[in-house]
C-alpha cells in the first residue's frame, strides 16, 4: 500500500491554489477543476461535501485537529513574505521549541492550521556554528547523532 495525498476542503479552489502556490511555492501536478494536486502530495478540493458524501453543514472550518507542516531554509525571509498577507490569522507568536527550531502557526484561507518551521538542517547547523559538537547538539535536541546526520544530508 502507498500513501498518496492529503486532501483539504476549500471554499474557492482558485483562491486556495493561488495562496499555496504564491506563499509556499507549491507546484501544480494535476488539475481537475474543483480538485487540484501539488507535486508534494497535497490536494485541494472544492465541494468537499460532494466528494466525501456528507451534508455541507458537516464540513467544518477551524476544527484545530490537524496541521500541515512545512520547513523553510530561509525562515526569516519567509516571515517577511508572510507579512504580505495582512488577513492571516495567527495562532500565536513565533516560538522556539526546546530542540531549537523556530516555528510560526497560522490558518490558511479555509481555517486549516499551518506550521512553518525553520528547517531542522538549519537548526543543527546554527548550533554547530556556535561551537557545539554533534554529540552536544544531539543531547540538546533530544535526538541521536545518526538521526541528526540524516537531517543534515537531506
Amino acid at each position: 500500500m502507498n500513501y498518496t495525498s492529503t486532501v483539504l476542503s476549500v471554499a474557492d479552489i482558485n483562491l486556495a491554489r493561488k495562496f499555496y502556490e504564491d506563499l509556499f511555492g507549491l507546484e501544480l501536478y494535476q488539475n481537475y477543476g474543483i480538485n487540484i494536486s501539488f507535486t508534494c502530495g497535497l490536494s485541494l478540493q472544492q465541494e468537499f461535501d460532494w466528494l466525501v458524501n456528507l451534508p455541507k453543514e458537516k464540513i467544518l472550518k477551524y476544527t484545530n485537529n490537524i496541521e500541515l507542516c512545512f520547513e523553510e531554509e530561509n525562515f526569516n525571509d519567509f516571515l517577511k513574505k508572510l507579512k504580505e498577507y495582512p488577513d492571516i490569522k495567527y495562532l500565536g507568536d513565533i516560538i522556539e521549541h526546546s530542540w531549537g527550531q523556530r516555528v510560526v502557526r497560522f490558518y490558511d484561507l479555509d481555517g486549516h492550521i499551518i506550521e512553518v518551521g525553520e528547517s531542522m538542517k538549519m537548526v543543527i547547523n546554527r548550533f554547530l556554528v556556535t561551537g557545539l559538537t554533534m554529540d552536544e547538539v544531539a543531547t540538546k535536541m533530544g535526538a541521536s547523532v545518526e538521526d541528526l546526520e540524516k537531517l543534515r544530508s537531506r
